[in-house]
């Protein structure tokens, strides 16, 4: 199995660290795939770092991914609560699917708490901070590991 990881991030996170750093932290998401890069190295996965605010760039990344891929960590953002499109499209990726939210999305909008993403995610992590993408690399790592024993 492939141990290629697609990180996938949605609209406004490439404004992290200047965006509401109150809810989402000070961290840039040029830290984040910095420290996603070291812990994949030491995991032995490869990385496929992408962010976009547009729907169609993420479906298109996760189309990629059903050919490349061994897992794909997604942070949809406000996707999350609109997004049937992507939805579809990693209904159509088989292999482990991590939803990584940086704030705990139960704390907020009521609009926040249903998530068409966790239709199909293996799991789901919410409310760490940005340590969150660690931890779904950990899961990941660990999930590959297991089909291929």
């Amino acid at each position: 199995m492939s141990r290629l990881v697609y990180v996938l991030n949605g609209p406004n996170l490439n404004l992290l660290g200047k965006r509401q750093p109150h809810i989402y932290g000070h961290e840039t998401l040029a830290d984040v795939e910095r420290d996603c890069l070291a812990l994949a190295a030491e995991l032995g996965l490869q990385l496929r770092f992408h962010q976009s605010n547009r729907e169609y760039e993420i479906i298109d990344w996760i189309h990629e991914a059903r050919e490349t891929a061994g897992a794909i960590v997604i942070n949809p953002a406000a996707f999350t609560h609109t997004s049937v499109a992507i939805l579809d499209a990693l209904n159509t990726f088989d292999a482990p699917v991590i939803e990584v939210h940086i704030s705990n999305v139960h704390k907020r909008e009521e609009f926040r708490h249903r998530s068409f993403v966790s239709l199909r995610a293996d799991g789901v992590i919410a409310g760490l901070g940005t340590q969150g993408y660690q931890l779904a690399l950990r899961r990941v790592a660990r999930l590959i590991d297991e089909k291929v024993a």
